[in-house]
């Protein structure tokens, strides 16, 4: 499955960077390929592009905050959690996004 996803913290520090990898480990462990940008104290890094986002089954957005371009994502199958929840059980959350992806 295609994954691709923004996180976000309030503080745009530690959460940020803990979701991305946990998520990122987790899907990869499960077989999917996933890209996720992030969007914290130093700006947008590993910005998703038009393409990353119309290729991608489903759309992860583990924010705490309201984020930049989260318009980008209409019509696109889209699960929104708090950081934390991305954090401490990523594996269930890949397992939920291929549940609603169908896949």
């Amino acid at each position: 499955m295609n994954i691709v996803g923004v996180s976000a913290c309030t503080v745009g520090i530690a959460h940020t960077y803990m979701a991305q990898k946990a998520l990122v480990d987790a899907a990869v462990a499960a077989g999917d390929s996933i890209k996720m940008e992030t969007q914290g104290t130093i700006g947008i890094e590993n910005a998703l592009s038009a393409e990353d986002i119309a290729q991608a089954d489903i759309v992860i957005l583990a924010v705490d905050v309201k984020i930049a371009g989260e318009e980008r994502f209409e019509g696109k199958k889209t699960v929104k959690v708090p950081t934390e929840m991305a954090i401490k059980s990523p594996k269930k959350l890949i397992a939920k996004l291929h549940e609603l992806a169908g896949k």
